[in-house]
């Protein structure tokens, strides 16, 4: 296929392709599944080889949000039966970060649900980041704590932070369509911040939402834009509870294409297989592994995801490897050019539900073959952070 051989050739150099290339992508047919998945394969092998980088989440404060998101089942008036507790204390958050070290993680993401943290917030969480650094060495640590004000970047990242994620999560369109508690323009703001005080920057998005494909190619255009180390792309957890949850418009294949129109757009970017995969995925979860070359391994921030042990099989059957933390994420040229903020190292949180909301965005024509509600495969998180079970990593 034309189209496929112009985008390995522009992946390979590092080329921007055209919006039409990057929609042309997302149309094609499931009979070029496969071919499309081992054309972003290629791109994606040139940069990171076979590597995969395990990142585990830590969820210091959950639920109670003031934000408005409609995609989050931490959001103000969210009816989803999440665990709703107050910030972990630096040594139970240090500890519950230990079991995803165990367990094969190289980076560690320190989310709190809310707007954004007050200075005593900032204070707290530089705690825990000195005590995961001070007993786990060579561990990445990120910082996902919604809106930063003027200096707080600075103070996480002379704490030892290494990253920070701030999600664009759906095109500047459409954002007002499910959230209207901040702006879109905040978001940039916040990721900029991040950059600017020296911070690996992580930015990525949601995808599921009821957006059309000229939003799904706007968002990711914006985010090479922007130039995050990493991109994490996260998959709607339609939560009962929360306004989007009647959205279940993804098939396996839909997420397959979404990962490969990354891939093409953002060819040397750390792009994550986050939130989500399990229940959009499926048994095709090992085929994305040709498109990200990041994981989240474990549970997310308040669903339950596939077993630890699971992943880590998951990775050696399909023939990749655990990335180590005596591995540069990112290609040479990103990692030499950038310190940290360009697009490829590793960013952190996995905050794909964190901020606020609204309404949900506007009904549009469910894409062909949209899947089936799959609510068998949304499990609320009940272990780990803020609970007396052990965590699953």
């Amino acid at each position: 296929m034309d189209l496929l051989n112009t985008l390995v050739d522009k992946g390979l150099r590092r080329e921007l392709p055209t919006r039409d290339e990057a929609l042309a992508v997302l149309a094609t047919s499931d009979d070029d599944l496969l071919d499309v998945v081992a054309a972003a394969g290629k791109v994606r092998r040139q940069w990171f080889g076979r590597r995969v980088k395990l990142n585990y989440l830590v969820n210091l404060k959950s639920g109670l949000c003031p934000e408005d998101c409609s995609y989050c089942s931490q959001r103000l008036g969210s009816k989803a039966e999440i665990l709703k507790y107050t910030w972990l204390k630096p040594d139970e958050a240090a500890a519950a970060a230990g079991a995803g070290v165990a367990g094969g993680a190289k980076r560690v993401c320190l989310v709190a649900s809310g707007r954004g943290p007050t200075d005593r917030d900032v204070d707290r969480v530089s705690q825990t980041i000195e005590a995961i650094k001070e007993g786990n060495e060579g561990i990445e640590v990120c910082a996902c704590l919604g809106l930063l004000s003027d200096g707080q970047a600075e103070r996480l990242r002379a704490a030892g932070a290494d990253a920070y994620n701030h999600n664009l999560n759906t095109s500047e369109a459409t954002y007002g369509d499910i959230t209207t508690t901040h702006t879109y323009a905040d978001r940039v703001e916040t990721v900029q911040q991040a950059q600017a005080a020296g911070l690996s920057a992580c930015s990525g998005l949601i995808a599921g939402m009821g957006e059309s494909d000229e939003d799904l190619v706007d968002v990711v255009f914006a985010l090479r834009e922007l130039d995050p180390d990493s991109v994490p792309v996260n998959f709607l957890i339609p939560f009962e509870g929360t306004p989007l949850a009647e959205e279940w418009n993804l098939t396996p294949q839909r997420a397959l294409r979404i990962l490969a129109m990354v891939r093409f757009v953002c060819p040397d970017v750390e792009v994550r297989l986050a939130g989500g995969r399990e229940v959009h995925l499926r048994s095709l979860q090992p085929l994305a592994l040709h498109l990200a070359n990041s994981i989240f391994l474990g549970d997310y921030l308040t669903s339950e995801g596939q077993a630890g042990r699971a992943d880590l099989e998951m990775i050696a059957d399909a023939g990749f490897e655990v990335e180590g933390t005596d591995t540069t994420t990112l290609p040479a040229h990103r990692a030499e050019a950038d310190a940290p903020s360009g697009c490829g190292s590793g960013g952190g949180g996995g905050c794909a539900p964190c901020g606020d909301g609204a309404e949900p965005a506007a009904p549009q024509e469910a894409p062909a073959g949209a899947g089936a509600a799959r609510t068998d495969l949304v499990t609320v998180r009940r272990r780990g952070a803020g609970t007396d079970l052990a965590p699953n990593a």
